[in-house]
């Protein structure tokens, strides 16, 4: 636990040359702590009301976590009237900073980096969901929430919207919280979140690593109906894969492998929660167990429900909408580590 003091002192008084980003719970900054601890300082605003839950939010949660792909908590303060929260700082920045179209001096991540990082978060999702007591749903997953560290090890953060389930509870019903397009049918028409909605905004993240697009800004004319999921089967089933994958890599990745990441991609993103796997499922999966093709082929003739236009009666393209025009109220990852 630090002192506001000592908080003060790391970041020259919360100087705005240090300022790393802003967003919905407050502001944050580059600190430098006593031991030379490089760190990101999240001081929360509003502590009365929506600051003061996510900050026992997230200090709870890291209070029961530990896992390599999951960020760690420093330390905290929670003095006066300030809140205060200190995570490491990740020199590589977010998967989203990563993706952007173009960033001077930086090449685009390569192919097996980009299947690390889908392994990784998937291995932190499975902890949460399959191993801790009580069991913890994120609840936002998406590129800006996953920090990349010095070896581009995926690190879960930012879990102020996260819920933690009593035993034999497997879901929860809530207000419509996150990011819209990531809300997977259930939740968003329902209020019900499981892990299976941490699943589907995975398959979403999947094809964000595999597209190089971040926020899947893909071109509308590029799909008819029903957005990116449904431009990804159509070119599955079409054999034309390569226009799917980030033009970057060029011819620069293994064709099988990017393939069975499409289809894990779609599995997750299943209309039915049941028919979505679970996380440690999707792990042996990303590990080459062998099962995703048979599991595709079982499932991929499944219809999705529609509405009198025969448009999916539910949203699922990211595209639709604008960052601003999310419902997230967290502050973005891309603000632990700063603009790339």
């Amino acid at each position: 636990m630090y002192t506001l003091k000592d908080i003060k002192q790391g970041t020259i008084d919360f100087h705005q040359n240090n300022i790393l980003g802003h967003g919905g719970f407050g502001v944050v900054y580059k600190g430098i702590l006593h031991g030379g601890t490089i760190a990101a300082v999240k001081r929360l605003k509003d502590f009365a009301s929506s600051g003061e839950v996510q900050f026992h939010t997230e200090v709870e949660v890291m209070s029961l976590v530990v896992h390599r792909n999951l960020i760690n908590l420093i330390g905290f303060c929670s003095e006066d009237n300030e809140r205060i929260l200190v995570y490491p700082y990740m020199l590589n920045g977010t998967v989203a900073s990563q993706l952007q179209a173009y960033v001077s001096g930086r090449p685009a991540l390569d192919w097996p980096t980009r299947k690390k990082i889908a392994l990784g978060t998937a291995r932190g999702l499975a902890y949460l969901h399959e191993r801790c007591v009580p069991k913890i749903i994120h609840r936002d997953i998406k590129a800006s929430n996953i920090l990349l560290d010095e070896h581009f090890q995926a690190i879960v953060s930012d879990f102020g919207l996260a819920k933690l389930l009593g035993e034999g509870q497997s879901h929860v019903f809530t207000a419509i919280r996150g990011t819209f397009g990531r809300i997977a049918p259930e939740y968003l028409m329902t209020g019900e979140s499981s892990e299976k909605t941490d699943v589907f905004a995975y398959g979403l993240l999947l094809m964000e690593l595999i597209t190089g697009r971040n926020k899947l800004d893909v071109n509308p004319d590029e799909f008819e109906n029903g957005g990116v999921v449904d431009w990804a089967r159509e070119l599955l089933e079409d054999g034309q894969l390569s226009s799917f994958v980030d033009t970057r890599l060029k011819s620069d990745y293994n064709e099988a492998e990017a393939e069975e990441m499409v289809q894990i991609a779609l599995l997750c993103t299943m209309y039915r929660a049941a028919h979505r796997p679970r996380m440690s499922e999707v792990v042996r999966m990303l590990e080459g167990d062998g099962s995703v093709a048979g599991r595709w082929e079982s499932l991929k003739n499944v219809q999705v429900p529609q509405d009198g236009t025969g448009t999916p009666n539910f949203v699922l393209s990211p595209a639709h909408y604008s960052e601003d025009e999310c419902n997230s109220v967290e502050l973005e990852a891309v603000e632990l580590s700063g603009p790339r």
